[in-house]
């Protein structure tokens, strides 16, 4: 196919507006009549039906993406029975997807001509990379920041999970789903500054690399 598409990559904090913007971009597609499927790894289970919501109440229908789902099959597929190919995929919570299902979104893009755009975050709460993105970093055409800002004015760059208390936890899974009752957006300043805090009052190991 003579088409050329593109693998993007649009990553933010928690709470910076990501889906609402998948949204918003997928509305604008289905204005101007252009083909365009969402879909959503089904990791994330606060929605128990298979659509994407934003925090400020839109929503759509999408497709969910198990962790052996093949997207190249699944385009492929599509394909097949209609001769039809998809202009736009819009992928949300991009950081779930196995590397192997980026790799197979950008071979959708180098066979098809389909662009692909993939939302997420960036590391989890302990600042690491998810696999998902670590790929989508490695092998996208387009990455763009999504930004947004902390309570101290500074960029967000932490996705801090917290306890009942509001105190920053520092284990656990790096998977687990969660909102504005268990995560919180800070800059790395405020990030440091909390956990020195936390190891002053014995909430934490003395951290001796912050201090």
């Amino acid at each position: 196919m003579n088409r050329k598409g593109k693998l993007y990559f649009r990553y933010g904090t928690m709470g910076s507006a990501k889906t609402a913007i998948l949204l918003t971009t997928a509305y604008n597609f289905e204005e101007r009549k252009m083909s365009y499927l969402c879909m959503k790894p089904v990791i994330d289970t606060r929605d128990k039906d298979n659509v994407i919501k934003s925090r400020i109440g839109i929503q759509r229908r999408c497709e969910w993406i198990y962790h052996d789902t093949d997207l190249y099959r699944f385009a492929m597929d599509m394909y097949e029975k209609d001769m039809t190919v998809v202009d736009w995929f819009l992928i949300d919570e991009a950081q779930f997807l196995t590397p192997e299902q980026v790799d197979q979104l950008a071979r959708i893009v180098d066979d098809f001509g389909s662009n692909v755009i993939c939302y997420g975050l960036r590391t989890d709460f302990q600042s690491h990379l998810f696999d998902g993105s670590r790929r989508l970093f490695e092998i996208a055409d387009t990455i763009d920041e999504i930004k947004s800002t902390c309570t101290c004015g500074h960029k967000t760059i932490i996705n801090a999970r917290m306890d009942g208390n509001g105190d920053f936890v520092e284990e656990g899974n790096q998977v687990e789903i969660g909102g504005d009752e268990r995560y919180i957006a800070v800059c790395r300043k405020c990030w440091r500054n909390k956990r020195i805090e936390q190891s002053q009052r014995g909430t934490l190991p003395f951290l001796e690399t912050l201090g």
